[in-house]
This record gives C-alpha cells, structure tokens and sequence, in this order.
C-alpha cells in the first residue's frame, strides 16, 4: 500500500506573517488536497527570544483567513505530537545522546571570540569560512579543563569527508554538494537549544514528512540535514525548494517594495480569495493562459512539476487586478464592512452608524466596487457622495458647460427633478431620457453637462444610481452651486 503523502508548514513565530511564507504554506496546502494528503502546521520556536504567542495566533488567524486548514498539528492535534519545538526538547536530546555515544556528534568548548577569530584568519587568507574542527579530537585532561574553566559545550555533528551528498529536487531536479565544504556544525547550542537544521530533521522524519516543499532559501541546508538524516538511519524526505520572491526592482521582496504581511494585506481590504489566486502564481505556472482560479480550481490544476525554479516576481499591479476581479464578485455588504475602518479614518462616517445610514452606505459601495482594486480605495471616490462642494476637475470639464444648450439643459433638468416626489433610477433615467427628445440633442450633449454639474468630473458612477444617493435637495443645490462658477 502507497504510504499517504504528509507534508507540513513549520514557520517560526518571530513576527507578522510574511507572505512568502503564506505562498509555502499555499504550496504545500494544494498539493497535500490534490493527492488526498495530510498538512501538518508545526511551530518552530527555538528561537526563545524573538518567538512569541502573538506571532503564532497571527500565522493561525491568517492561514485561517486565507482557507489554508491543516488537518494536524497546533490546535488540531494528532498521533506524532506535540507540535511546538520547545515542548519535544526531551526528544531531541534522547537522539543527541545515540549522536554522542555513537561517535558521530562531539562536545566543542570554542567560545564565540575563538570562533570569530577562526573565521577572520580564513577569510584574510581567501578561504570559505568552516569550523577547522578545533575540539574533534580532545582528551581528557582537555575537556575537564574546559569544565573547570566553566565554558558550556554545544554539540557538534562530525561531517564525513569526502563525501557527495546528491538529491533530486522537485524544482530543481539533481543537486549536489561536497561534504567537505559544510564543515561541523552545531546542532545543539550551548544553552541545550537544538539549532533548526538539527530539530527540523528530527521532526519531519518522526512525523513521517514525505515531502518537504519549502522557500529557495533552504537549500543550502539541505546538504547538513541529508547528513543528519543518514547518520540517524532515518528515511529522506523528497525536496522541492520554491524560488525566492522578487519585488519589481529584482531584489528580494522587503518593506520598502509595499506590505509584506498577510495581515496588511487583510486591513487593506483585499480578500483571501485574491490573494490566494495571485499567490499561486507566484512561481507556479497554470497549463493555460488562464489567471483566475478558485480554490478547487486551484487545487485541481496543482503540480510540482510547473512550479519554477526562477524567482517570482511581486507585481502589485498584477495582484491588484486580480483582487479587483473578486472585489466586483462580493457582496456590497462585505465590501462595505471591509471598507468602513478607512471611511471612519478619512472622516467620511462616524463610529456609529443608524440603520439607514448604513443601507445607504451599501448603495453607495455598490456603486464604486467597479472602479477599486481593494476595500481602502474606497476612499479615493467616495468623496462626490459626501462633498457638496463642487468644482470642476480640469479645463475640459469647465469648457463642456460652456457650451450654448447648457442653461437650457440645466433648467429644464432641474425642473423635472424638482417635479419628482420620489427619486428612483427609473426616474432619472426618464428625465434624462426626455430632455434629449425635447430639446433635440444627442446624449452626450444631456448626461454630460448633467454629470458635471452635479460632480464636477467627466467620469464616474452611473448618473441614473448617482442622482438618487446624493439626493433631491442635494442635487439641485450641486446645479446651482456649479452653475454660478461658469
């Protein structure tokens, strides 16, 4: 029987959750739903100082918003727990002991400075920096006088010699590294912490990881830990490291190319349905030309084999298109809730809003979802619904209400809506509609003067929608107000 595919997101929790992490755990969420697999979420806190709780309820709350579910681990248990590395620090140890007793992992005493030292000597003379093995081979009397000096080993993995380690990755097909470039390395510091490279092996083999999808940038782990694994008996995983993340300059992606976070991305108003589709495309390449794609389409359409090894490229243009295409699919409702923390911020509601004032906030969002890309761009149109001090927005605009038909376009529109008890679109529509026949004009020559006078631009909303939101009085106060500037 074929063993099931197990495949796990192991982030540390030393910050905001980064969305090239959110891309791994993407990548490795599709491919454990596509072959009928397990994702497991595994908290890497070995990194006692930085890693903190809120960090890991900020992962937990963005995997979740984004519809990444992980069928075991943190929260949700099962059989090869726990799930947190500070709490299996009795595991670890029971196998540095076999490493020690076995030969094939040694205390070293060198303190940081011997360390830094060892390093600059090597680079002065041209050499990669590596650990010369200073305490591979101590006596006795060596290490008891360490001891009494008071200095606390770590422990040191013995690298063969003269070995090549080869592997075949999932994205990068064969790679290979020489033994005697790595070096031995710690695996347990000083303080009784297992180093990443050492935990990480030891976790994903007695969690029975069978495939190890993770960022381009563990790679060059990949040799230490092959080593580990040998060197315990344990069975090797399948690797496939995923390209970096690139912003549009061809650097790697930090703060100064936008956000960075799931969650700035989340209070911006974007929706997890975009980001997840420009996410897996970040690296992965669909069989078609084809850009949007649900989650189960997604799902479907999954494979290791069209994910590439070149960097992907953060184009928040590209991810702004997408994410406008779901923003125009959601309900004004949920549009309206995204947006109302930068409507409330740019002063344009206040912390309470009335029954009615929030239906009418709706109609008002279900006019601009066309024209905005995620929820805080709400702000940038709104404003022709609320400010009643209309200019023009440019010469063009100030020349069309020049025009010689313009009064009596004016006053015979301002009639007709005066005349009206109730202002619907129908009604509007009508009006409109009968000033071009009354007045023998084209269209152009009605709706474009009307739309100036009562937003002061050539562009926007539906005029027959836009009329009744701003209202009657409102209305005919904008005419008179725009009129007077000609």
């Amino acid at each position: 029987m074929e063993q099931q595919l197990r495949v796990r997101f192991a982030p540390s929790p030393t910050g905001p959750f980064h969305i090239g992490g959110a891309r791994s755990a993407l990548f490795n969420w599709l491919l454990a739903r596509k072959e009928g697999g397990k994702l497991i979420l595994r908290i890497e806190d070995t990194d006692l100082e930085r890693s903190t709780r809120e960090s890991e309820e900020n992962i937990k709350a963005s995997l979740r918003w984004l519809g990444i579910e992980w069928d075991e681990g943190i929260d949700a248990g099962g059989e090869y727990g726990p799930y947190r590395q500070t709490e299996r620090l009795d595991i670890y140890r029971e196998y540095t002991d076999k490493l020690l007793t076995s030969g094939q992992a040694y205390h070293c005493y060198c303190s940081e400075a011997e360390l830094e030292a060892e390093r600059q000597e090597q680079m002065n003379k041209g050499e990669n920096p590596h650990y010369a093995g200073r305490c591979r081979q101590l006596s006795q009397a060596d290490r008891e006088r360490f001891i009494a000096e008071g200095r606390k080993p770590t422990v040191r993995f013995r690298v063969p010699e003269n070995r090549q380690i080869i592997f075949k990755d999932m994205v990068r097909d064969t790679v290979s590294f020489d033994s005697n470039g790595v070096g031995d390395f710690v695996i347990v510091k000083s303080d009784g912490i297992p180093v990443y490279n050492y935990a990480v092996v030891l976790d994903d083999a007695l969690m029975k990881i069978t495939h190890v999808i993770r960022a381009e940038e563990h790679l060059s782990n990949t040799p230490r830990q092959i080593l580990l694994y040998q060197a315990l008996g344990l069975e090797l995983p399948k690797f496939g490291h995923i390209s970096l993340i690139l912003g549009k300059d061809r650097t790697k992606m930090s703060k100064r190319h936008g956000a960075t976070s799931v969650e700035q991305y989340k209070n911006l108003g974007y929706l997890p349905e975009g980001i997840v589709n420009f996410l897996a495309l970040l690296g992965w390449a669909p069989p078609g030309e084809e850009e949007i794609f649900s989650p189960t389409e997604l799902i479907e359409q999954f494979s290791m084999d069209r994910v590439a090894k070149n960097p992907a490229v953060f184009d928040i243009d590209k991810l702004n298109h997408i994410n406008a295409h779901y923003i125009k699919q959601a309900s004004p409702e949920l549009i309206t809730e995204l947006a109302l923390p930068h409507l409330k911020a740019a002063g344009y509601v206040g912390e309470a809003l009335s029954a009615e004032e929030r239906a009418w906030l709706v109609k008002v969002v279900a006019e601009l979802q066309g024209y905005i890309s995620y929820a805080a761009q709400i702000t940038e149109h709104i404003d022709v619904f609320f400010n009643d001090t209309i200019d023009f927005e440019n010469e063009e605009a100030h020349e069309i209400m020049k025009d010689a038909a313009i009064p009596e376009v004016m006053a015979a529109f301002k009639n007709k809506l005066a005349a009206l008890e109730t202002v619907e679109p129908a009604a509007v529509q009508a009006i409109l509609k009968g000033i071009v026949k009354e007045l023998k004009l084209g269209g152009k020559k009605v709706y474009m003067p009307v739309r100036i006078a009562v937003t002061g631009k050539m562009h926007g909303p539906e005029l027959i929608n836009l009329i009744p939101l701003i209202g009657k009085d409102r209305t005919l106060a904008r005419i008179d107000s725009l009129i007077a500037k000609i």
